[in-house]
């Protein structure tokens, strides 16, 4: 589609300065407010999966009081663990029981968590707050067992039973992401939520007659809900938490506020089961946003980030010198949607690759699993041939650009649409930590809006709609991870050409090769764009790169043999600046 590959060049294009990465997210996924329009998109819901949702709806207390919850809140005590009752805290504490338990028992005295177990008290509680428009927090105390979950709006995290924190990253990350989503949303206005809802079939729960539905996030993340047929209250839930297979029953609902609210729970998680007893139930109750963030303890000092962004800036054009010593191969997988939201058969591409001048540059070897014929090849060889002489032209441009500036005085940057200083005062860095990824110690924060920012321009506009989180390798200076969305819609002429769907996101991802630099392993796109405020499009795409070897970027008249990276001589590159 010729959307998707403009947007795919673009966003290669400007992949040259990482920390730019940021600001270049929103630019990319913003050009497709003036692309073509691909194909209605009216998710349409069957009679049977609207009729249930209704009559679910109506059993919780009416759409209107659902729509009004803004914060709910469970506390509940553990009445059995597999099958036994739990220890209390005084035999805990004697065993020496920390982690999860302890911790947020600690928390629990003033830092804004949620942890109720107290001297005396049994060890195995559990809380569960969910807050609007997308947090979400589970907690269980129960010794080993037990562990604390959260989502900010930004990122997820995890702290076991040992005390170990860490955020969640890939499908465990996007897992509780779309729970956060699921229980706040309370299933209302699911095409508005971009929750795509199937009918499954009858079921049974506990002997009684039920329906199963399927919902699924954005992201594919899916949970199978089970509704009573007599009742029509929510049952059963099954669906893969960051990582972790849960199932949740629920009985004896109760009004609260007029909503309905079960104050009896039977978890399975992984291999435990855990019977809970809910002794307090609160609606729109207030919930400090610090509930869900990172714990405080895990926390570090931020450092100067303007200094630190124009240091990886600086060391940018020895990255992209050694990144030329290096090719490799990439499947891309690309999924567009159904206007039912159920995904078309996907198209897959295999390319080996190479860098020039900080750019990727691919030749496409197989489609759908099938080599190119030789006169596709001799087309794709002369396409690239293209890509490079132009990729040189542009080179070539930009350097004599850049010495008239440095001639004036002026920053050879300085004309850039959006400025790194208006990014750091467009956004507010929170949650700082370190940790590991893929075996570097790393920086890792999350980013958000700051709403006392006041955008003049439409990119301004578009940075301060930005979320997400970023993982920094100080020593390498280059960014190990980045995960940035739009936390609210973007519209491009105040919508009537186009807006960019809260949710569109990107995720790029990359390995520390030979113990030098940095290069890219995985990245994910997600763009849901409607057009004309009518049409528009959703597609989600996949690039997973490997077996990375040695290349000479002189070679490049092997392009023209798109049979892996085999091909290229593997001589020994020229010298080239060491990254700081």
């Amino acid at each position: 589609m010729q959307m998707r590959v403009r947007v795919r060049m673009r966003m290669r294009r400007q992949m040259r300065s990482r920390w730019r990465n940021l600001i270049l997210v929103a630019r990319g996924l913003a050009l497709v407010g003036g692309l073509a329009a691909g194909p209605v998109r009216a998710q349409s819901q069957s009679a049977d999966v609207g009729k249930i949702l209704g009559s679910y709806a109506k059993a919780e207390g009416g759409g209107g009081k659902l729509g009004k919850v803004v914060t709910l809140r469970l506390d509940g005590t553990v009445t059995e663990i597999n099958g036994k009752a739990p220890a209390n805290v005084s035999d805990v504490k004697a065993a020496g029981g920390g982690g999860a338990a302890a911790n947020a028992a600690a928390r629990g005295s003033g830092d804004g968590s949620s942890g109720s177990a107290g001297p005396g008290a049994s060890a195995a509680t559990y809380t569960f707050e969910t807050k609007l428009p997308n947090r979400y927090y589970s907690e269980m105390l129960a010794g080993d067992k037990g562990w604390i979950e959260a989502f900010n709006g930004k990122s997820a995290w995890r702290e076991n039973a040992r005390g170990e924190i860490g955020t969640l990253v890939g499908p465990e990350g996007l897992q509780m992401e779309a729970a956060a989503r699921f229980y706040n949303t309370r299933l209302l206005n699911p095409k508005k939520n971009r929750l795509v809802v199937t009918y499954v079939g009858n079921a049974q729960v506990r002997g009684r007659d039920a329906v199963e539905l399927e919902v699924t996030s954005p992201a594919g993340a899916k949970r199978q809900v089970f509704f009573d047929a007599q009742t029509h209250l929510i049952v059963k839930e099954t669906a893969l938490v960051g990582g972790v297979q849960q199932e949740i029953v629920y009985d004896d609902y109760r009004a609260v506020d007029g909503v309905q609210v079960p104050y009896q729970i039977a978890l399975r998680r992984g291999a435990d089961d855990f019977k809970i007893v809910v002794n307090r139930a609160a609606i729109n109750e207030r919930v400090g946003e610090r509930t869900f963030d990172f714990p405080k303890k895990a926390q570090v000092v931020l450092p100067d980030l303007k200094e630190l962004f124009l240091k990886i800036d600086g060391n940018q054009k020895a990255i992209d010198k050694m990144k030329e010593n290096y090719a490799g191969t990439k499947v891309e997988t690309t999924f567009e949607y159904e206007g039912n939201g159920k995904p078309k058969p996907p198209e897959v591409k295999e390319s080996t690759f190479f860098y020039l001048d900080g750019t990727e540059v691919s030749t496409l070897v197989k489609k759908d699993g099938k080599v190119l014929s030789e006169e596709e090849q001799k087309k794709e060889q002369a396409r690239v041939l293209k890509e490079i002489e132009m990729l040189q032209k542009e080179a070539e441009k930009k350097e004599k650009k850049d010495e008239k500036a440095e001639e004036k005085g002026k920053d050879p940057e300085g004309d850039e649409e959006v400025s790194m200083e208006t990014f750091l005062r467009a956004c507010q860095f929170v949650n700082p930590r370190r940790e590991r990824f893929r075996g570097a110690d790393v920086l890792v924060f999350d980013f958000e809006p700051n709403v006392e920012f006041k955008p003049h321009t439409l990119m301004e506009k578009i940075i301060t709609k930005l979320g997400g989180v970023i993982w920094i390798d100080e020593k390498a200076l280059d960014v190990a991870r980045l995960d940035a969305f739009f936390v609210g819609d973007v519209k491009i002429a105040g919508g009537l050409l186009a807006n960019v769907e809260k949710g569109t996101r990107i995720i790029l991802e990359q390995e520390f090769v030979n113990n030098e630099v940095w290069l890219p392993t995985y990245q994910e796109v997600h763009v849901d764009v409607k057009f004309l405020m009518v049409k528009g499009i959703r597609a989600d795409e996949s690039t997973r790169y490997s077996d990375y070897q040695k290349f000479n970027v002189n070679a490049i008249q092997t392009i023209g043999k798109p049979k892996g990276v085999e091909d290229a001589p593997a001589s020994k590159p020229a010298d080239t600046p060491k990254p700081q």
